[in-house]
């Protein structure tokens, strides 16, 4: 496909670095200029008449253009069953989870639920996602299918589990890694697709699965590894048990070989020390999923900890657990979840953790998290008038920080007035 230059000219903010560590981490350009050719950044500057007065320009001064949102954890397959009632996590997959994702053995409910989710994901500006398949070959070939046509930088992978399942959930070691094979041969690297090995968690793969896992993970080193570690209290217990002779959680997936650069590890709300200080070493990733955390009542997100001991970390909204697609509401409850631990979540913090940390999480940060040059074109113009709650606020706002603020407070999927796909609208409201 052949993508046209394109110039806009707006309020932009955007992350070099993490803004805890360094004053000089983020760019905010009032009135800016972002220059994109071939779907790829190649300038953004402060608005100069001298150069930009004479240029074509899309004007969408009044708004504030990020990068692409970053969700580091999802599942595709639980988008008809969010919002569900009264569980939590292990009674919430025995209810809910199991039943619905035995479904996607039949290709044309997958590519539904495909179609559906990926339009939702952008809906709410997020670009790039790690993300839940099923046990099911057919899951996997739906997704990337669907990301494909959308040119969508994805991550997907096929779920693998053999124990404490029901049989038409589960597969088996040999299976799992069988398929996961082919999986990877057929999408990964293609466009801008990545592949997962994907261990739902240790409960319900037996040890030979796991050594499987690990397989892959030495034979395609450039795949990723996404998997859950310790969400639940009950789910810690229930993995004492079945690993008698491992160190802790954490020390079942190092057995195997599983914790590395680009595993990512969903939750993590009951880490020690010494996981935290090996999740660390090992430069592996944990994604922060405040709104299944809340939901599912899990637990507390320890951001604190995850600094101390020098933890990547995004965002993740975590569907179906987690009761919204939009990163602006995970933001907001990852502000609060931090307020009741007496931490502090800032909005460049929020913003960082939901662009360039998620994609430093996904070891994506050569591609997208910016706007630096060369970075792919994939970005979402917020609107801080979206509604007049948003409007009144932000007329009141004393600075870009503090409006930045309130749109991560207030806003949702109406506060996204556009998403672009490599310099590209995909929502196309910018016609309307």
């Amino acid at each position: 496909m052949q993508y046209m230059s394109l110039q806009i000219r707006s309020s932009f903010v955007h992350c070099l670095a993490d803004p805890s560590i360094s004053d000089k981490a983020v760019e905010y350009l009032a009135d800016g200029v972002l220059s994109i050719a071939n779907g790829h950044v190649t300038s953004i500057a402060a608005f100069d008449p001298s150069i930009h007065k004479n240029q074509q320009q899309l004007d969408l001064r009044g708004k504030l253009i990020v990068p692409g949102f970053v969700d580091t954890h999802i599942h595709y397959p639980q988008v008809d069953i969010i919002g569900s009632y009264g569980e939590q996590l292990l009674q919430w997959l025995e209810k809910y989870t199991f039943p619905k994702e035995a479904s996607f053995s039949d290709e044309a409910v997958a590519q539904d639920a495909a179609t559906f989710f990926l339009d939702e994901l952008v809906s709410n500006g997020t670009t790039t996602a790690l993300v839940f398949g099923t046990v099911h070959k057919e899951s996997v070939d739906a997704f990337f299918n669907a990301a494909l046509k959308r040119r969508l930088r994805m991550i997907c992978g096929k779920v693998m589990m053999d124990r404490n399942a029901p049989d038409n959930v589960c597969d088996t070691a040999q299976s799992s890694y069988d398929d996961s094979k082919a999986l990877i041969e057929k999408w990964h690297g293609r466009d801008r697709l990545g592949y997962a090995v994907t261990p739902r968690f240790a409960p319900t793969s037996s040890t030979e699965q796991l050594a499987m896992a690990g397989k892959l993970l030495d034979e395609y080193p450039t795949v990723h590894l996404h998997t859950h570690i310790s969400e639940n209290h009950d789910e810690c217990e229930w993995v004492a048990k079945l690993f008698p002779q491992s160190e802790d959680y954490l020390g079942v997936y190092e057995a195997h070989g599983l914790v590395k650069k680009r595993s990512v590890f969903a939750h993590g709300l009951h880490l020690s020390d010494s996981e935290w200080q090996r999740l660390s070493k090992a430069d592996a990733a944990v994604s922060h999923c405040p709104c299944s955390n809340l939901f599912i009542g899990s637990g507390l997100f320890n951001a604190k900890k995850a600094r101390q001991y020098n933890v990547n970390w995004g965002l993740g909204s975590d569907v179906g657990g987690g009761d919204s697609f939009s990163l602006l509401r995970v933001s907001n409850e990852a502000y609060k979840v931090q307020q009741l631990q007496g931490q502090k979540l800032s909005p460049l913090d929020a913003l960082y953790r939901a662009t360039l940390g998620g994609a430093i999480a996904l070891d994506l940060d050569n591609y997208i998290g910016n706007f630096e040059t060369n970075k792919e074109a994939d970005f979402v113009v917020l609107d801080p008038q979206a509604t007049p709650l948003l409007k009144r606020r932000s007329s009141n706002s004393k600075d870009w920080q503090d409006q930045l603020f309130a749109l991560l407070m207030l806003g949702d999927d109406r506060a996204v007035y556009d998403t672009y796909i490599l310099g590209q609208s995909a929502k196309l409201k910018t016609s309307a």
